[in-house]
């Protein structure tokens, strides 16, 4: 165990930890640090320099210039333009057409110059000769239609009105109990009725009870609660006088300050504090990537 500070178990979790690499080198600082180093020291590639645009060759990636129709046959547009007319004109069958004479243009209202024809006598402002109008005959007169449905208002049916007929109150309540009455008379005796009827093993209501049942019980008489106790005068609040409190002033007790012994700390034979042993110290655990690339 050291004679300072704590051991590579209690820090570390190790026996002893191992020795490091890089004891003694100088410290690099990693702020505005260069990205690459090497290209900023020596001498590095030099291109050729850059080229102007100019008609010479030199200026292009080629060492001569190169055409995109290279090979091809010279065309004339203007002469496939008029071979194009050419074969368009022999699809004619014959001469263009060509006006006799020009458009004529009228000279005012109601002048047929410039007309096909002439003026046409249907349009003549003259009136014709018309036969003399004979009306149709009339027709059958009748008398205009009655308003309303029908119901509930006389004559306007096709034929006569229907007799009245007296409609009593509950007319038919009366005569089902008539047609009842009737069927009483000609009964002869009550209703058959068999014993033997099958009846269910359980019966229908599981509540019915032919018996009767018992007289209702009279609950017992409630006792009557006795009042809450009431103090004669409210509780006393407690001040200066002891107004509040049984005895008026609390009884006088010996107690002299003493001052309590500290309690020595327990140590061990060799007059050393004694320290509980550490827990268990978890150590450095490689990761799975870096067993994988090590593998």
């Amino acid at each position: 165990m050291p004679a300072e500070g704590k051991s590579d178990m209690e820090r570390i979790g190790l026996f002893s930890e191992m020795g490091y690499v890089t004891i003694g080198d100088k410290y690099v600082s990693h702020y505005m640090r260069p990205f690459n180093e090497a290209a900023s020291k020596n001498r590095q590639m030099f291109p050729g320099g850059t080229k102007t645009l100019s008609a010479l060759q030199a200026g292009y990636f080629e060492p001569q210039f190169v055409r995109i129709f290279d090979g091809e046959a010279y065309s004339n547009p203007v002469q496939l333009r008029r071979r194009y007319r050419l074969a368009e004109s022999k699809k004619n069958l014959g001469k263009a057409f060509l006006p006799t004479n020009g458009d004529k243009l009228p000279c005012g209202l109601g002048s047929y110059y410039g007309t096909i024809g002439g003026s046409y006598a249907y349009f003549s402002p003259q009136l014709k000769a018309k036969e003399r109008y004979i009306p149709p005959g009339k027709n059958f007169y009748t008398n205009p239609g009655k308003k309303g449905t029908g119901y509930g208002y006389a004559n306007l049916t096709i034929g006569e009105q229907y007799p009245h007929e007296p409609d009593g109150y509950e007319v038919e309540r009366i005569n089902a109990k008539k047609v009842q009455e009737e069927h009483k008379r000609l009964a002869k005796g009550g209703p058959f009725k068999l014993n033997l009827y099958p009846q269910d093993y359980f019966d229908m209501n599981p509540y019915f009870n032919d018996k009767p049942l018992p007289p209702v019980k009279k609950p017992p008489p409630e006792k009557p609660i006795a009042p809450p106790f009431k103090p004669s005068s409210p509780a006393k609040k407690s001040g200066g006088m002891k107004g509040g409190t049984f005895d008026p002033y609390p009884s006088h007790s010996a107690d002299p300050y003493v001052i309590k012994k500290s309690k020595a700390v327990t140590t061990n034979k060799e007059k050393q504090i004694f320290h509980p042993p550490a827990g268990p110290k978890s150590r450095p655990v490689r990761s799975i990537i870096t067993l994988n690339v090590t593998r």
